[in-house]
C-alpha cells in the first residue's frame, strides 16, 4: 500500500494536469452553493473523467488503482458476490487470495460499506480503486445475462404447464400489454442487453433440449442465453403478437416488424421466423432509428475513393452500384449517399426489401411479392412519378436490371446494390442478366465494392508482432511491411466483451467507367476488360486498403485475410 496523499481532491487534480484552476474554482463555487460532492460536480460538468478522478482518489488513500479495461477479469470470481450486493456496496470481487479478497470499489472513502462487505464475505478485504463507469460496465457484463435472464426464464417456465408443455395462447394474447409478464420482461432484458452490446441481430434458436439466444456483434455471433426449451413457444408467440403475425401458423416462414423503445432509444426490429426441426427459429434485425444514417465521410473511405464516389452520385443521370456479399455494408453506403443527395429540389423514390431506415422527404416503397408488388412493378410505376433519383434495394433479376438501365438512359440517377465479389466482375454480372454491353458502357458511372472489418478495441490494444503466416499474407497481397507500420491486436476487456474488437470500418475499391473501359466493354471480351479494370484500380484494391488499416494499428491481418478467398 502506498502512503496516503493528504492534498485536497481539487488541488491534486490540478497538480496532475487533469483540471484547470478556473474550472476548479467554478466547481468549488457550485459545491458551496449546492452541497453536492465535488467529485460528482466535476464528472457531471465533464471537467474530469471517471478514470482521472479514480486515480486521484486512489492516490489520496494510498490504494492501488486498477484499470478494469486492461484487467483480466475472472467472471467466476466476480460472481462469488451476487449482483444485488455488488450494486449495494458499489464493489466487485477481482481476486480470491485464499485468506483475503481483492475488491475493486469506486468510492474508497465509504468505509462503512467496506466493513459491511467484509462481514458479508466473512473475510478481510484488500481494497483497490476502480473508475465508476468501468465498475458499472463490469457489473452489467457479469450479471445481466447470468442472473436476470435466468430468473426470467424460470418465471416463464413456471407459466407453462410442466406436465403437458401446452402453451395457453389465449392467456398470452390477453397479457400482451402486461409489462410485468415474465415473457415480456425476458424480451425487455434481451433487447436491452443487445442494445448495450451493440448487437445488429438477435438469433432465437430452439435446439433439441434447450433454447439458444445469440447476438451478432460486429459481424460475429456470440451465445448469450441458454434456456430450457419450454421457454421457446411462449417467447415466439409473444414476438409474433408484437409483430402482428399469425400465431397459429407454424409451418411457413413469416416476416414482420416491431417498433419498441428501450433505454430512451427507438428500435425498429425486423422479424423473420423459420420453421425448424425443434420449433420456430426467429431472427431479429435491430435498427436503431435514433442513430440515424451514417454520413459518407464516417464510412472510412480513402479520400481519393470518396471524391470519385461523390462525383458519381452527384451526376444528373446514370447508375451507381454498391457491391459485396451480404452484411458488407452496401445499404449503409447507399443510405449515406441518399442523405447527401436529399434536398427539397429533387424527388427521390426508393424501392426496398425491406425499408431499413425511414427518411424524411423521401418516398419509400416496401416490396411485397405476396401481392405482386415486385421490384420491376414498382420501378415501372416510379418512372410515371417524375423522379430525379431512384434507389433500387437490389438488382436481382433480368427485368429489374433492364428497367434500371433504361431509367438511367432516360435521365435518372439510379442507385442500387448487386451481389458480386469485386468491382471488376460487376459489368460481367449485368451482362449475364441480359443487359447489353453498350447500355452498360453508356449508363454505368461507378461501382463501389466493399467489406466490413472489425476494429481493434482501443481499450485493450497492445503492440503485435506478425507471425510467419501473417507475414506471408502481407507479402502476397501488399508487399513488404512499411517501416512506419504500427501493428496492434486486442487482448480482450470489458469494453469489447472480451473479443479484442469493438466497432467496424469499411474497406473499399472503386471502378469508374472511363473511355478505356467503355471501349473494352463494347468488344465484349471479359479478359481484356478485366485487365483494363484491374490496371485502373491498381493498388487501391480492397485487400490493399485493408492492409493499410492493419499498418495503422486499426485492425488485424486475420480480419483482412478472411476476405481473401473471395478474390482467388
Amino acid at each position: 500500500m502506498n502512503a496516503p496523499n493528504n492534498s485536497p481532491l481539487g488541488e491534486e487534480l490540478v497538480a496532475k494536469g487533469y483540471l484547470t484552476t478556473k474550472r476548479l474554482e467554478e466547481a468549488l463555487s457550485e459545491h458551496a452553493r449546492t452541497g453536492r460532492k465535488l467529485g460528482q460536480i466535476l464528472i457531471d460538468n465533464n471537467y474530469v473523467s471517471e478514470e482521472q478522478l479514480a486515480r486521484v482518489l486512489a492516490s489520496q488513500q494510498g490504494l492501488p488503482f486498477i484499470d478494469l479495461k486492461r484487467y483480466k477479469v475472472s467472471f467466476d470470481t466476480v460472481s462469488l458476490l451476487d449482483e444485488m450486493q455488488a450494486r449495494k456496496f458499489r464493489a466487485v470481487l477481482l481476486e480470491d487470495r485464499q485468506s483475503t479478497y481483492l475488491v475493486g470499489v469506486s468510492d474508497p472513502y465509504n468505509l462503512s460499506a467496506q466493513d459491511a462487505l467484509s462481514t458479508f464475505l466473512h473475510r478481510p478485504l484488500e481494497i483497490a480503486v476502480v473508475a465508476n463507469d468501468q465498475l458499472n460496465a463490469l457489473i452489467e457484463q457479469a450479471y445481466s445475462k447470468d442472473e436476470q435472464l435466468t430468473a426470467f426464464t424460470r418465471a416463464v417456465e413456471s407459466d407453462i404447464d410442466s406436465s403437458s408443455n401446452i402453451v395457453n395462447l389465449n392467456q398470452i394474447s390477453a397479457t400482451v400489454d402486461d409489462v410485468d409478464a415474465p415473457v415480456v420482461r425476458l424480451l425487455q432484458t434481451i433487447f436491452r442487453d443487445a442494445t448495450k452490446l451493440r448487437a445488429s441481430d438477435i438469433h432465437i434458436e430452439p435446439q433439441d433440449k434447450q433454447l439458444v439466444v445469440r447476438y451478432r456483434i460486429d459481424g460475429v455471433l456470440h451465445t448469450q442465453v441458454e434456456a430450457d426449451i419450454k421457454v421457446a413457444p411462449p417467447l415466439v408467440v409473444k414476438l409474433k403478437l408484437m409483430a402482428g403475425l399469425d400465431i397459429a401458423e407454424k409451418r411457413l416462414p413469416q416476416d414482420g416488424r416491431i417498433s419498441i423503445r428501450t433505454d430512451a432509444k427507438q428500435l425498429d426490429i425486423r422479424m423473420s421466423t423459420m420453421p425448424t426441426q425443434f420449433g420456430e427459429s426467429v431472427v431479429l434485425r435491430i435498427l436503431v432509428q435514433s442513430q440515424g444514417m451514417k454520413d459518407l465521410k464516417a464510412l472510412g473511405m480513402p479520400e481519393d475513393i470518396f471524391q470519385k464516389f461523390t462525383k458519381a452520385i452527384e451526376a444528373p443521370s446514370g447508375i451507381v452500384l454498391s457491391t459485396g456479399p451480404t452484411g458488407s455494408g452496401k445499404s449503409t453506403t447507399l443510405y449515406g449517399a441518399l442523405s447527401r443527395l436529399n434536398s427539397t429540389e429533387v424527388k427521390i423514390l426508393t424501392c426496398e426489401d425491406p425499408v431499413e431506415y425511414r427518411i424524411a422527404g423521401i418516398n419509400q416503397v416496401q416490396v411485397n411479392e405476396k401481392i405482386g408488388l415486385t421490384f420491376p412493378r414498382v420501378l415501372r410505376s416510379f418512372l410515371r412519378q417524375d423522379p430525379d433519383i431512384l434507389l433500387v434495394g437490389e438488382i436481382r433479376d433480368n427485368e429489374t436490371a433492364d428497367i434500371a438501365t433504361r431509367a438511367a438512359m432516360t435521365g435518372h440517377l439510379v442507385l442500387s446494390t448487386l451481389h458480386t465479389n469485386d468491382a471488376v466482375s460487376t459489368p460481367s454480372r449485368l451482362m449475364d442478366m441480359g443487359v447489353p454491353a453498350f447500355m452498360i458502357a453508356t449508363t454505368l458511372r461507378a461501382v463501389l465494392s466493399q467489406r466490413l472489418l472489425r476494429l481493434i478495441c482501443k481499450d485493450c490494444a497492445e503492440p503485435h508482432e506478425l507471425t510467419l503466416e501473417e507475414t506471408a499474407w502481407v507479402k502476397r497481397y501488399f508487399g513488404e511491411v512499411p517501416s512506419h507500420a504500427t501493428l496492434k491486436c486486442g487482448t480482450g476487456c470489458i469494453a469489447c466483451n472480451s473479443s479484442g474488437y469493438r466497432g467496424r470500418i469499411g474497406i473499399f475499391e472503386l471502378l469508374e467507367m472511363t473511355p478505356e473501359l467503355a471501349i473494352a466493354l463494347h468488344k465484349e471480351d471479359p479478359v481484356e476488360f478485366e485487365a483494363v479494370a484491374r490496371k485502373q484500380i491498381g493498388r487501391n484494391s480492397i485487400m490493399h486498403n485493408g492492409f493499410e488499416l492493419v499498418f495503422q494499428g486499426l485492425t488485424t491481418v486475420s480480419e483482412v485475410t478472411k476476405n481473401a478467398l473471395l478474390f482467388e
